[in-house]
């Protein structure tokens, strides 16, 4: 394995998961998200929010065209790159100094918005939905995020167990395609398949994956369980959010997908300087 003082690249960001966390901010270019579904699906829009969070700190923009929240309405292939194609070509075409990366499981997608030149390709089904989209990125030796997202749990395996065994496997597709291990990323998938119980296990026992020499990406952003601890509505989380990615940084996750870039910036910059002050 690279381990975490290993460099590298995400794009235009040259990286030491060690040494920067990186903040990773959300536009959604869909009209039915959870949290800001149809306010930026227009190009327009999704410019402008992508130069608002680049503003804001962000070093990291992920662009998806279809919502992964609980009873979503599917999306087909053609749909999916008619929303993300002019948004991607519209923020590119602004070279706004972050990496760009798109939120799909389907490998068509990936590769043309690859094509269009995004950096990095998330998938939330951990590479297991269409195997062919590990291809798409090792053509282009896209770094991949690898999220955990299982509809069952497996008898006679802790879910810290089960979640091993299934990125043992996206790992190998990655590794077959051609992949290299300094360009995959894994994502535990906070609220994929999960409860309140299974999201608090995980977080609280970040130390453990971040033991098997990846590098750990953390999406709580106005979760639906930081709602169940707060009582909040989703607009209404960015505190609970931040209080979880807070807890993150010091158990050793170093990407923070969220959609209040600005209040993670500070956050995390003071938390960085308190857990490491001769680094500060």
């Amino acid at each position: 394995m690279p381990g975490l003082d290993a460099a590298r690249p995400l794009g235009p960001i040259q990286w030491r998961p060690s040494q920067m966390p990186l903040i990773m901010g959300i536009i959604n270019v869909t009209p039915d998200s959870f949290s800001d579904g149809g306010q930026f699906i227009a190009a327009d829009a999704a410019l402008a929010h992508a130069r608002q969070l680049a503003d804001q700190g962000a070093h990291i923009l992920d662009i998806g065209g279809e919502s992964t929240r609980p009873d979503a309405t599917p999306v087909n292939e053609s749909e999916e790159l008619a929303r993300v194609l002019p948004a991607i070509r519209a923020i590119i075409e602004q070279d706004l100094g972050c990496a760009l990366s798109i939120d799909t499981y389907k490998a068509n997608v990936a590769a043309k918005a690859l094509e269009a030149g995004v950096h990095i390709v998330n998938d939330v089904w951990g590479l297991q939905r269409d195997p062919d989209i590990a291809k798409a990125a090792a053509d282009h030796q896209a770094p991949v995020i690898i999220n955990h997202w299982e509809t069952e749990k497996q008898a006679g395996l802790g879910l810290i167990d089960q979640m091993k065994a299934f990125f043992d496997r996206s790992i190998a597709i990655a590794q077959a395609a051609g992949l290299s291990e300094d360009r995959i990323i894994l994502d535990p998938g906070i609220g994929f398949g999960k409860d309140l119980d299974d999201n608090l296990v995980i977080l609280n026992g970040l130390e453990t994956l971040i033991g098997w020499g990846y590098p750990l990406l953390i999406g709580t952003s106005r979760k639906r369980f930081i709602g169940a601890l707060t009582g909040r509505e989703a607009q209404d989380r960015v505190h609970g959010t931040v209080a979880s990615n807070v807890l993150a940084l010091e158990k050793g996750a170093s990407i923070f997908r969220v959609h209040d870039v600005a209040a993670h910036k500070d956050a995390l910059a003071v938390a960085g300087a308190i857990l490491n002050p001769q680094g500060s």
